[in-house]
């Protein structure tokens, strides 16, 4: 149950952090969002350092440096995915990669589920695919190169994931530092690579530094979680981050929730509880 609180934590904060993130692109490239989120993720974890400690062993910063490259992949690959469209398609095929490869990886642990979990797991994967998916089939159909990068977005976001259950336990925020260093180090390399394109506009910094927060809590959350739980439960409440995301707009913007949502939002919430039973 703590396992599963945690978990509910983290997908609330990835989901916080990736709508305060989506209103600071609007006002500026992406980028220059991250550029700001980014150090001050880094700063939270580096904060966290002396109150829950860290141990860099050789694995801590093997696996930490892997989950930095990962999350610095799906963030390159995510959007370029949506770019190219169309969203309503494409969304719920990266959340659907990105909850299914960590259960995978669980199971072929050797992890086990009981009966109100082997009901709750592909119902909480369903609701991860209706609460992501936009509004409205369209009659645009992906393209073959979208469709394989939205598998390998969906792919970098659970392999961060994994990385980070890799990492030792007696490691404790070791990893999450190590790897928001990295991923810090690689947006910096890209933007300085693409500052030409990054356009004049000032970022919102209050918005993306808040992002960058959410996001760092978000890691943690979810590396406590899964050092207390099993990784294939954990892993698919976590994908549930974009709920947070569509209640926090229909709240802050009033946006309207359509009915597949509502849907994905119930089957989401019987899920949990079943996944609670294991």
């Amino acid at each position: 149950m703590i396992a599963l609180l945690l978990a509910l934590g983290s997908s609330l904060a990835y989901g916080c952090a990736d709508f305060l993130g989506g209103l600071g692109a609007r006002k500026a490239h992406v980028l220059r969002t991250v550029l700001v989120a980014a150090p001050a993720g880094l700063a939270v974890e580096l904060l966290l350092w002396p109150v829950l400690g860290a141990s860099f062993s050789t694995a801590a910063l093997g696996w930490g440096a892997a989950s930095g490259v990962a999350s610095a992949a799906a963030f390159a690959l995510l959007y370029r995915t949506l770019a190219i469209g169309p969203m309503n398609v494409l969304s719920p095929v990266t959340a659907l990669v990105s909850a299914a490869l960590p259960v995978a990886v669980g199971l072929l642990q050797g992890e086990h589920l009981t009966a109100a979990g082997l009901v709750g797991l592909p119902l909480a994967l369903l609701a991860v695919v209706l609460v992501s998916a936009g509004h409205g089939a369209g009659s645009a159909r992906p393209s073959r190169t979208a469709l394989l990068l939205a598998f390998d977005a969906g792919a970098a976001i659970a392999l961060q994931l994994v990385f980070l259950h890799q990492a030792p336990s007696g490691s404790r925020v070791a990893p999450l530092i190590v790897g928001r260093a990295v991923s810090s180090a690689v947006t910096l390399t890209a933007a300085g690579l693409l500052r030409r394109r990054l356009g004049p506009e000032r970022p919102a910094y209050a918005l993306s530094a808040a992002a960058g927060v959410l996001d760092s809590l978000a890691n943690l959350l979810f590396l406590l979680a899964a050092r207390s739980g099993d990784l294939t439960v954990v892993a698919v409440i976590t994908a549930l981050y974009p709920a947070g995301t569509v209640l926090l707009a229909r709240g802050v913007l009033a946006e309207r929730i359509h009915r597949g949502r509502l849907v994905g939002l119930g089957t989401a919430a019987v899920a949990v509880g079943l996944l609670a039973l294991t």
